[in-house]
């Protein structure tokens, strides 16, 4: 279930990954903290942004975006080390952010799928907001 989350939890996560997320997957997450995305091949369940403000947040959001992506960062052979992990569809494959080539602390728009076949990212939506949110 996806409920809204303070930008303040936004910006510690930014902070523990060094980067900065793109504007629409802010402004998205921050309306529905999780929930899901609907692609051309599959549903994906996002990835919350940690929320410590009480206990039930807390526990709400522990499979947090930087938890997911530092354990797939040291977990998955191949992952591309500067991918951030946003979401997963259950059977292995996740989306993801790529940071922007000449600037590498900021998150691109695009969405990304990551399905550990390949070692590139495909492209999947030129911006979150072309995504259609599930609940």
């Amino acid at each position: 279930m996806a409920f809204p989350v303070d930008i303040q939890w936004v910006t510690e996560t930014e902070a523990r990954l060094g980067v900065r997320f793109p504007a629409s997957f802010v402004s998205a997450m921050v309306k529905r903290n999780g929930g899901s995305v609907e692609t051309e091949w599959d549903v994906f369940y996002l990835y919350s942004f940690l929320d410590a403000s009480d206990r039930k947040r807390l526990r709400r959001t522990c499979s947090s975006i930087d938890r997911e992506t530092k354990s797939t960062r040291e977990s998955r052979y191949g992952f591309p080390p500067n991918a951030v992990v946003i979401g997963h569809n259950g059977g292995g494959d996740l989306l993801v952010l790529m940071p922007m080539a000449d600037h590498p602390d900021t998150l691109q728009h695009s969405v990304y799928l990551w399905n550990g076949e390949s070692d590139e990212p495909q492209l999947i939506a030129d911006d979150f907001a072309d995504l259609r949110r599930g609940e």
